[in-house]
């Protein structure tokens, strides 16, 4: 929304759908008055004990008041911006889990989390106080040491890294943090503008999906609408004034809808709970953003659940609805056969109620909707009552332990983080094996990330996959029901092209990893070779005295010069980045190192990189534009993905230079280049009997491969367009297939392709 939206009424429209990058000044300004800031007070733990009190013995309260009174004496004097004590902090938290029902050791590391961190409390102390458990789950809770990290991006991806992987062993970690998160979501209004953008940024870019990972939903919703309305105040207060009016307006067409519903459930002879619902700030304006309409378009902002007594009464419940409205074709999801991959199970149906208007229907049971609000923290209580694992908890194992999966494969915190987001989105496909086993992926998931998720090994070795009994490629997508099966050869190794297309954190961690560590002489080479060349466009001597090397070794996350070079040739790091930082330390250190720059008359430009095109994994002649010797060439360093080759003139490679300069380098072909390239080519042909065998003879005549042949309707019904990939030595050869091609009876046209 822009600045005048402020003056308007509050009718939306779909101009709030465009997000600017960042918020206007007056925005960032207006957003410290939302929401508004707390009111001091005491901290007091009475609250707390009584709620715990309902389910936890008198001597875990004990262990409890043990706990707050250490918490208290380690905060003593410390304030919050709001002028409240500081302990009142660790008690809001530890009273968000007491909701869940946490256990005792939960509540403790919830009293305690920030002393560590803010009070260098040392993990042994806790350790001999409170037990090892407890100990590890304020450790896990903490932020790292006093590190130094090149940058605020960098700290905070292993932050986040420590987090996750401490929550891998041991769940109760990010339930308190998400705790500690919300609390402090809530007092935010009392942090300046940029900060309260900052956190709340984090906060929808890494706890808001982990809460929907683990069937958070209340702490989801909340978590989402405070972040919204710190990104964009403006939006947030128009479109919560809107909805105000729009409560009025809608009131007796939603009294009318519960009053039909209860009475029709009653007939049919169930006993059911019908409570309406308004679906959420952030959820309307998405649906706004995402389908460019106005507030006044959006007609289901209510929504109404059913909760019944057994799994029968669901689809009951749900027939007797269908019989009251008409339902909405295609608007029928069932969850309950098909539980999500957070363990949600309802049944969804949207109804054409009174005025035609849209209504969305949750119906479940009383213990799915248990889950469906609380989510993993739903079976803490009972987890040790049955020793067989619920559908929820084994998914959240699964999901977890393929944290640490990833973590093996990954190279540093900030890859990690990537590969974690990338599995955080909500929606899912529903996929089968062969032998109807189920599994979720993220929506947009190919076949590929079917292999790995099965396992890593099977996905390496992949080479084609049948979907529904159909071969297709391993990069198609794959839809909600599709029975999937992979081929695998031992002889299939992972190729950088399959980044381009994986969807699964999984996936691309165990690639990158292959990448990594597969040719990687051949990396080092490349990354060598690449520093060099920007050391000299510096006026740099390429040989670093040893002394230099220690200093920039000791500044980077790099053990040896090898090492950096590898992260420079699989693209990890940028030549010309590392380069300007030699320079920096040349020049602010210039006497203790003895190092001299070149001079102007000794300086050229630096050499190209040679491309002989047998290269293994860490060069590549990129898919779009297929060079062939002969043709100019520029190389882009792609993150891990090593060395990609463009023609010059190649659309896409002009694009990419423009947005990221830097990552472009001069590259040359060799002169001994032992291998043939692939190319493409169209040729346009009278439709007539015999034209493609005329021309493929041709082509066999000049010399050439034929690996690809397709055809479709020329211009005129009686032309054929023919599309052929051929390999061939360079443009020379290609220049003369093409003369002898386009001599033929009934060519027309023949041309290169580009794609």
């Amino acid at each position: 929304m822009n600045s005048q939206d402020e003056k308007s009424t509050p009718t939306l429209t779909a101009e709030a759908a465009v997000i600017p990058a960042h918020p206007p000044k007056k925005q960032r300004q207006a957003a410290q008055q939302v929401p508004p800031p707390v009111t001091p007070s005491v901290a007091s733990i009475t609250e707390l004990t009584n709620r715990l009190s309902e389910y936890l013995s008198a001597s875990d309260l004990k262990l409890v008041k043990e706990a707050y009174r250490f918490s208290d004496e380690m905060h003593l004097g410390q304030v919050r911006k709001s002028g409240e004590p500081y302990i009142s902090h660790p008690i809001a938290v530890a009273e968000i889990c007491a909701e869940w029902k946490l256990d005792v050791q939960a509540i403790m590391a919830a009293l305690l989390h920030d002393v560590m961190e803010d009070q260098d409390v040392k993990k042994e102390e806790l350790i001999e106080r409170f037990g090892a458990p407890v100990a590890a789950l304020v450790d896990g809770l903490s932020k790292l040491e006093k590190i130094e990290f090149q940058s605020h991006i960098e700290a905070q991806a292993e932050n986040f890294r420590k987090m996750l992987l401490a929550m891998a062993r041991d769940v109760r970690v990010i339930l308190v943090k998400l705790a500690d998160r919300l609390h402090n979501m809530r007092t935010l209004g009392v942090m300046s503008a940029e900060k309260q953008r900052r956190i709340a940024s984090e906060t929808m870019e890494v706890y808001v999906p982990i809460a929907h990972r683990l069937g958070l939903n209340n702490i989801y919703r909340e978590l989402q609408d405070l972040s919204f309305a710190h990104i964009y105040p403006l939006r947030y207060r128009t479109l919560a004034k809107a909805i105000k009016s729009a409560r009025g307006n809608r009131r007796e067409v939603v009294n009318k809808i519960m009053a039909a519903v209860k009475t029709t459930l009653s007939e049919a002879g169930l006993d059911a709970q019908v409570d309406g619902r308004e679906k959420t700030l952030y959820g309307i304006y998405c649906k706004m953003r995402d389908k460019q309409l106005s507030f006044s378009q959006v007609l289901d902002i209510y929504g109404f659940r059913i909760v019944v007594d057994n799994f029968q009464n669901s689809y009951y419940a749900l027939g007797t609805l269908h019989a009251l409205y008409k339902p909405m074709p295609g608007k029928f999801k069932d969850y309950i056969a098909i539980p999500k991959s957070n363990g949600y199970q309802s049944l969804h149906t949207t109804l054409i109620g009174p005025y035609g208007t849209p209504v969305e229907f949750q119906i479940r049971t009383k213990e799915m909707h248990r889950v469906a609000e609380s989510g993993v923290a739903a079976h803490w209580l009972y987890k040790n009552e049955d020793a067989s694992l619920t559908d929820l908890q084994q998914r959240t194992h699964a999901w977890l332990q393929s944290l640490l999966d990833i973590q093996k494969q990954t190279g540093d915190s900030a890859e990690f983080l990537e590969h974690v987001k990338v599995d955080l989105f909500p929606d899912s496909v529903y996929v089968f094996t062969p032998k109807s086993k189920i599994f979720a992926l993220p929506r947009g998931a190919t076949a590929l990330d079917f292999a790995y998720n099965i396992h890593t090994d099977i996905g390496d070795q992949a080479i084609a996959t049948r979907i529904n009994n159909e071969p297709v490629p391993l990069r198609t997508e794959l839809k909600n029901g599709d029975i999937i099966e992979i081929i695998t050869s031992p002889n299939s190794r992972p190729t950088p092209n399959w980044l381009t297309y994986v969807r699964t954190g999984k996936a691309r961690s165990a690639i990158r990893h292959y990448l990594r560590t597969i040719n990687l002489n051949e990396s080092t080479e490349l990354g060598k070779q690449l520093l060099a060349q920007a050391l000299v466009s510096l006026h740099l001597n390429p040989d670093l005295p040893d002394a230099l090397v220690d200093k920039l070794l000791n500044e980077s996350s790099a053990n040896t010069l090898e090492e950096l070079h590898t992260d420079i040739g699989i693209g990890k790091r940028m030549a010309a980045l590392v380069a300007r930082h030699i320079l920096d330390l040349v020049e602010n250190d210039s006497p203790s190192i003895p190092f001299q720059h070149l001079g102007d008359e000794k300086l050229s430009k630096p050499d190209p990189v040679i491309i002989y095109g047998s290269e293994g994994v860490s060069v590549q002649l990129s898919p779009c534009c297929l060079p062939i010797p002969g043709d100019s060439i520029v190389g882009q360093l792609k993150r891990d993905q090593g060395l990609v080759v463009h023609s010059s003139d190649c659309k896409n490679a002009k694009r990419l230079q423009v947005k990221e300069p830097d990552r472009w380098i001069d590259v040359t072909w060799g002169d001994d280049l032992n291998r043939r390239f692939d190319c493409r080519i169209s040729v346009i042909v009278n439709n007539e009997r015999g034209a493609l065998a005329r021309i493929a003879a041709e082509i066999g005549e000049a010399d050439a491969n034929i690996i690809h042949v397709n055809m479709e309707d020329g211009e005129s019904k009686d032309m054929t367009k023919i599309h052929f990939t051929i390999q061939i030595d360079d443009r020379v050869h290609l220049a003369r297939i093409i003369r002898n091609v386009k001599h033929l009876n009934g060519v027309s046209k023949i041309r290169r392709e580009y794609s």
